[in-house]
């Protein structure tokens, strides 16, 4: 499902280059539920967003089911985005005038393989799921930060894509709520081989996974 060959990632601040990673060979399997761990400035979440297409790697190979994502049109990596990957993100990246629902519904909508029903069905089963069907109406900027975050989860199982990237999925969620959220996507990777890649600080975390990828200044220190 993913495969990374001498992966590197460089930064440019000013005149210094920030080598945020340094050569990473990894690969993933369909349905695995695996845990990226390291300090924070390890090269966690550029790992992520590398894999997610959300950034692009400065030397490397880089696979997403089977497409090398260099050879690609922007068209093609909005597609991958888009039917492949569900990506939550730490800094929750909600539309803000929209409520709970419509921002669950979007990447449905975007997709138009649905009809409006159907789409507002499956948005109010996640919102149910992630416990949040008293604020469905509700905007971001009326939502604490543990609801917002529930809110992105919601929206990045929705079109039930091959691959979950999760940074810091629990990083805003209480002990009870952290541990129901992972459940749901223990459940969604054992029943639709949906595979999962988490970067975490959290040990509850790491009691779900069935790999855990340590990585320390750019470079994977054990797993591949």
């Amino acid at each position: 499902m993913i495969e990374i060959q001498g992966l590197k990632k460089d930064y440019t601040l000013g005149k210094t280059i920030v080598h945020a990673i340094r050569g990473i060979d990894l690969t993933v399997s369909e349905g695995e539920f695996i845990s990226v761990v390291g300090p924070s400035g390890s090269g966690k979440t550029t790992l992520l967003n590398i894999i997610g297409c959300v950034d692009f790697a400065t030397e490397g190979l880089v696979k997403i089911g089977g497409k090398e994502i260099a050879t690609l049109y922007d068209k093609q990596i909005t597609d991958i985005r888009l039917h492949k990957i569900g990506f939550i993100f730490q800094t929750f990246n909600l539309i803000p005038v929209l409520d709970v629902r419509e921002n669950v519904e979007f990447p449905l909508l975007l997709m138009k393989e649905r009809s409006k029903n159907e789409i507002k069905k499956r948005a109010e089963e996640l919102i149910d799921e992630v416990g949040l069907r008293e604020f469905i109406k509700h905007r971001p900027a009326e939502l604490s930060g543990g609801q917002r975050q529930r809110v992105a989860i919601a929206r990045a199982l929705v079109t039930n894509p091959d691959i979950v990237l999760a940074d810091e999925p629990t990083a805003n969620l209480d002990s009870v709520t952290g541990a129901s959220i992972l459940q749901l996507m223990r459940k969604m990777n054992e029943t639709e081989k949906t595979t999962f890649v988490f970067s975490t600080h959290d040990a509850n975390v790491l009691q779900y996974a069935q790999r855990i990828v340590k990585i320390k200044d750019g470079i994977l220190i054990n797993g591949n």
